[in-house]
């Protein structure tokens, strides 16, 4: 999935696209939907022309996206709800690890992560109930590169930690960022 057609380049600012077309494809590939992936632009004018975005700040630009964007597309262009976790810092995601654990055990979607200036997809949660530890399994959307799996286990795909350095050299989960989690709801009924 790493792979973009040439020569579109959306380094600096298309994480949150990737991680959508990732939960789209989990979508698709569960059976739920037939709809394909979009393109950027396509993303962008979904936006703008249904779900009330500015024209004139998104389409055709390099903007990024956040999780409420995310979950507005998936809600007009599937049909899928989703909840938002509000989590005021990086120590807050850790700390919503039950919530995020009862979420992949009810709904299993891939959740949309995005905080500071960097998103994520989260893909599973590791929880010690009795000493606190948590792990959480991320797909790194910032991977452009061939589909080697020796290249992309365990930098870009793998369980991490909230203070795991990113591909930027920060932590994973920093105390003084901002993060909402995007969870899509499987739909209750086909």
């Amino acid at each position: 999935h790493g792979q973009l057609p040439k020569p579109y380049d959306d380094n600096g600012w298309g994480c949150a696209y990737r991680s959508l077309m990732s939960i789209i494809s989990w979508f698709r590939l569960q059976g739920y939907t037939a709809v394909l992936n979009p393109t950027h632009y396509e993303i962008q004018k979904r936006l703008v022309e249904h779900c009330g975005q500015s024209a004139d700040e998104l389409l055709g630009k390099k903007q990024w996206l956040g999780s409420q964007d995310v979950a507005l597309f998936l809600e007009n262009a599937l049909g899928v709800t989703c909840k938002i976790l509000e989590c005021p810092s990086g120590d807050d995601v850790a700390g919503s690890a039950r919530a995020l654990v009862h979420h992949f055990e009810t709904q299993g979607t891939p959740v949309m992560i995005g905080g500071g200036e960097l998103a994520f997809t989260l893909l599973g949660v590791d929880f010690n109930p009795d000493s606190g530890d948590v792990r959480f399994l991320i797909m790194d959307p910032h991977y452009v590169g061939p589909d080697d799996l020796a290249q992309i286990h365990p930098k870009w795909v793998g369980w991490k930690s909230a203070d795991s350095p990113t591909h930027l050299g920060t932590k994973l989960f920093s105390s003084d960022k901002f993060y909402n989690l995007c969870l899509p709801q499987r739909p209750s009924s086909i």
